[in-house]
């Protein structure tokens, strides 16, 4: 067995036991005034600090590193091209709820900065006017009626719902990223894609910081509220990849 083998195996293990503390913490814990929508709170609040503590120790070290290291141009390419992959699976998912001029967009978008935007570097179609209607497999249930169901945070994904938890599969399913091949390559894409939206809300994680008093609550009701908006059509996000959905400043 090497050396590296070795030392992922321990770093999963730590990370395992680092998960089941935060599962058991949850459930010692009590919450005064309970909100109905979030039944699962004691664990959600414990699985949160579980999460800051990935964070706090790989993923913010990375995404700091890669906004320090890589020039923002560059750094504004690699958003692009997953975006322009995002706007893939935002046509099929527009097309799934029965959204005509927003499938067309999201078509026009794929191919315009696909061909004339160096494989999606280039966001030529923003230029043009073509707008994005970013979708996901969540927002295409709760479309077609299916309620969000209890706010939940998964591990190291961070803020879901029941329903838009039980729709990751498929939108991991329709993501192509995840049909590159060799594993290498399509891990490594993964990792690029996750430090880079990472490093895209330096910014905004430090705002929150420093503004929330509550910065589990706030993250909830931002959450929920987004996602109902993006249901209900209120909410047009031009940023693929983004998880703050435009509610917060992010870094340039």
């Amino acid at each position: 067995m090497t050396t590296t083998t070795m030392n992922l195996r321990s770093a999963a293990a730590r990370l395992l036991a680092g998960l089941a503390v935060a599962l058991l913490a949850g459930c010692a814990t009590t919450v005064a005034h309970p909100d109905p929508r979030d039944p699962l709170e004691p664990y959600n609040r414990s699985m949160t600090r579980f999460n800051e503590h990935v964070d706090t120790m790989v993923l913010k070290p990375m995404a700091t590193a890669y906004r320090n290291a890589v020039p923002s141009p560059v750094r504004t390419g690699v958003g692009n091209f997953f975006a322009n992959i995002g706007d893939v699976w935002s046509f099929v998912n527009n097309a799934l709820q029965l959204q005509g001029e927003a499938a067309a967009s999201s078509f026009m978008r794929v191919n315009v900065n696909t061909f004339f935007g160096l494989g999606g570097v280039l966001d030529v179609a923003s230029e043009m006017g073509i707008e994005r209607y970013k979708q996901d497999f969540g927002l295409t249930l709760g479309h077609w009626g299916v309620g969000t169901g209890p706010y939940v945070v998964l591990p190291v994904l961070g803020p879901s719902t029941v329903r838009d938890a039980l729709a990751l599969p498929v939108d991991w399913k329709g993501d192509l990223v995840g049909r590159v091949t060799p594993v290498s390559d399509r891990n490594a894409l993964h990792v690029l894609r996750a430090v880079d939206v990472r490093a895209n809300l330096l910014r905004a994680s430090s705002v929150l910081d420093s503004a929330a008093l509550d910065k589990y609550s706030f993250t909830r009701d931002v959450y929920l509220q987004v996602r109902n908006n993006q249901v209900n059509g209120r909410a047009d996000d031009g940023e693929e990849g983004n998880s703050n959905d435009g509610v917060l400043p992010k870094e340039p």
